[in-house]
């Protein structure tokens, strides 16, 4: 059974946005995905640029640099199928986001 880690406030993730946390010394993005949040890794598989702080459109992240975009929902590239970044399991409970320990 995974232990989860509070990270955020879910007041502090509006819809249609990003962010980074960090746990364990990980950084990690969470998307806010019309009320649902995702987790994933924070480094585009290109050249390592934050997705976290990067674009959401929808359930698609856009990284700043080179424009490499991921489905938050699975983690992977839409240029690359079944290529992506690991994802991580998330629970809000009284408002709060958790995420299971890296």
């Amino acid at each position: 059974m995974s232990e989860f880690i509070e990270v955020a406030r879910l007041d502090d993730l509006p819809p249609g946005r990003g962010t980074v946390v960090t746990i364990a010394n990980t950084d990690l993005a969470l998307f806010n995905v019309d009320g649902t949040v995702y987790a994933m890794e924070n480094a585009c598989l290109h050249q390592g640029q934050s997705l976290g702080s990067s674009p959401l459109d929808g359930c698609i992240v856009t990284c700043r640099a080179h424009g490499w975009r991921y489905n938050v929902t699975t983690g992977n590239t839409l240029h690359v199928p079944d290529y992506g970044v690991k994802t991580h399991a998330v629970k809000v409970v009284d408002g709060t986001i958790m995420i299971a320990r890296p």
